[in-house]
């Protein structure tokens, strides 16, 4: 019995074999057991069909998460295999973690669009119209991208008067989320901007990313004045494109959108005013028409009144020839009546 360890001396022997023996693993197993105290560590065990290791990632590895964890997930981890002493437990010491099969910011994405989805920040009904012809647009992007040469181009183009208001701000980066929020509500205090469209050119997943943000969700949301999003290219999609009062492909196609063509609203006006003359003019030349063949139906009073006059010594002669026969005939029958009474 010459070499007899404590429980403690065994445990700190078996930690330090561990510890360097295996350094930093890759572990893939199913999440179980999660949980989230009050410290702002997460505890969970991670299993597969014969076996299980406890694990822990600490509150500094969880705040880089993109995703959240959940009991049932299949999931890969980066970590260190320690010995928790006062149990003699091993475990993993995660400091990254990547959802199997399914990268992490599409995980996230898709966590965030469900969430955000039943809260009903995506509803059809709570997006408002955009303006026809806008005062004033406000593009919240990069000034130095390709996103806002193509708006501006597009707009002095389509209708060069249109005035634009620009709020510079980060398109990428962890900066970039809480820049934009703030360049939304700067739009919304302006009394004169009636449409913002919130813009950078492509990227990939990662760079776009700033988009999936619940804060330029919530800000968008939230925007008194239109959002028109435009991330990237046709095939990308972010949160700020569903949130958005519309989505527009690229950003050459949200200036499309929103500015019209000035040269087809000045010919349309040419054709409207060539219809209002041309309708005025054959309107009046009905009403002409209508009010001859009105007068030409009416007599001239004094035609009329002769006609009357006419009709009523017409009348009266025949009314006295009347009484006179009548008299006639009464008078005999009266001078008959006397000659038989003699």
């Amino acid at each position: 019995m010459d070499n007899v360890f404590t429980v403690s001396e065994l445990t700190a022997h078996i930690k330090t074999l561990l510890e360097g023996r295996f350094g930093f693993v890759w572990v893939t197993g199913e999440i179980s057991n999660l949980r989230r105290p009050g410290s702002g560590h997460v505890y969970l065990t991670l299993k597969d069909g014969q076996s299980q290791i406890r694990a822990v990632m600490f509150r500094q590895g969880t705040r880089n998460a993109v995703f959240d964890l959940d009991d049932g997930m299949s999931v890969v981890c980066r970590g260190r295999v320690s010995v928790y002493q006062p149990r003699g437990e091993y475990q993993l010491i995660i400091d990254t973690v990547e959802p199997k099969g399914l990268g992490a910011l599409q995980l996230a994405f898709e966590q965030l669009k469900t969430r955000l989805a039943q809260e009903g920040l995506f509803d059809p009904s709570h997006k408002q119209q955009i303006p026809f012809l806008p005062r004033r647009i406000g593009i919240v992007t990069s000034p130095t991208g390709a996103a806002i040469r193509d708006i501006l181009h597009v707009t002095a183009r389509r209708f060069p008067s249109i005035p634009v208001r620009i709020a510079p701000v980060r398109v990428q980066g962890i900066e970039a989320p809480q820049e934009i929020c703030d360049a939304i509500t700067l739009f919304n205090a302006m009394d004169d901007v009636e449409v913002i469209i919130v813009t950078r050119g492509g990227g990939s997943l990662e760079d776009l990313f700033c988009f999936n943000d619940e804060r330029i969700a919530r800000a968008i949301y939230a925007s008194e004045i239109p959002v028109i999003s435009a991330v990237g290219h046709e095939i990308d999609f972010t949160i700020a494109d569903f949130v958005a009062d519309l989505r527009a492909p690229t950003p050459s196609a949200a200036a499309e959108l929103v500015v019209p063509m000035r040269r087809d609203l000045v010919e349309s006006l040419r054709s409207l005013r060539t219809r209002l003359v041309s309708g005025d003019r054959v309107g009046r030349q009905r009403r002409r028409e209508r009010m001859q063949a009105h007068i030409e139906r009416l007599k001239d009073p004094r035609r009329r009144i002769e006609d009357l006059r006419l009709k009523i010594d017409d009348v009266s002669d025949t009314l006295a020839g009347n009484l006179r026969q009548t008299f006639e005939v009464r008078r005999r029958k009266c001078e008959n009546l006397g000659d038989m009474l003699n």
